[in-house]
């Protein structure tokens, strides 16, 4: 059985894993699409050093930001994780927020091999125009990309000239039925609750040093690697570029951190059969009352 600790941002999910792989002989495998990157750290609230050395962690800081990271890669690798822990006859709990990462991986997703498209023709239109072109393609996707998110929409098309298929019609061609027996977790917390403990986060990433390195890694990497694409890094773009206070810098990072665990809820309620849970104590009576682990 494989515990999934999931939902949005917020909820002391890295706390609660490690309470669980404490008391049931767990190893921790990461579900976050950007706590993967070296040298991310405050911004992406990734799990204390101490916490880190209570149980052993995986796939936590082994790609660097000047590399790009596909879902592909993450399924290989966690599928090759999950091996690696059932070998021990350990337990394995997998916390994050990142449901499709996970869900490509504990589910039959099959990525095909694309040869190279030309995409040359696309990359010289804006953002309008491409918006437009993939309403034509994939009217189903357009609606869920906004037409700034440009990494996106490019994306897109180029999967459908890949395939003569839109990626709607590939995910819908596809049945996504787990290959493992796992169970999904989710903290049961108000909306206003977790909004105000996110706002209250921002503020405490802040003062530990957010801006510093947010200069660090642009300074480095640049703001258009993959890794910077993470919330609470895009958005000091326009204040490094003078075009935004420091002040309507972080209140952004607010907003696009609630809109953001809005949208995780949503795709992790229509995607798993959750089971929700008040607390950490709670979460164990869960698992000791319906024997989930040995």
């Amino acid at each position: 059985m494989i515990l999934v600790i999931t939902g949005p941002t917020c909820l002391g999910k890295s706390e609660t894993a490690v309470a669980l792989a404490t008391k049931f002989n767990a190893e921790i495998i990461n579900g976050d699409a950007f706590q993967i990157y070296e040298e991310l750290n405050i911004g992406v609230a990734k799990p204390s050093d101490e916490d880190l050395k209570k149980v052993p962690h995986h796939l936590y800081s082994f790609v660097s930001p000047s590399k790009t990271y596909s879902i592909m890669e993450y399924q290989k690798d966690l599928r090759a994780k999950i091996a690696e822990i059932m070998s021990k006859n350990k337990n394995i709990i997998i916390v994050g927020g990142s449901g499709l990462y996970i869900k490509s991986a504990l589910y039959d997703y099959e990525f095909k091999k694309q040869t190279p498209i030309d995409m040359s023709k696309y990359e010289k239109m804006d953002n309008l125009e491409l918006h437009k072109c993939l309403e034509e393609i994939d009217p189903v996707d357009a609606k869920k990309i906004h037409f700034n998110n440009r990494k996106r929409m490019l994306r897109a098309i180029e999967i459908y000239l890949a395939n003569n298929k839109s990626k709607t019609e590939l995910n819908i061609e596809q049945n996504h039925r787990p290959i493992y027996d796992a169970k999904f977790f989710v903290k049961d917390m108000p909306r206003e609750i977790l909004y105000e403990n996110i706002n209250k986060r921002v503020d405490k990433m802040m003062n530990n040093g957010l801006l510093d390195e947010v200069k660090s890694l642009s300074d480095k990497y640049g703001f258009d690697a993959q890794a910077m694409q993470a919330i609470g890094y895009k958005e000091f773009k326009d204040y490094f570029d003078n075009k935004m206070s420091l002040e309507d810098t972080v209140e952004l990072i607010k907003k696009n951190t609630r809109n953001y665990a809005k949208r995780q809820m949503t795709f992790i309620r229509h995607q798993f059969d959750v089971i929700y849970y008040k607390d950490t104590n709670d979460l164990i009576r869960i698992i000791e009352d319906e024997k989930l682990l040995g």
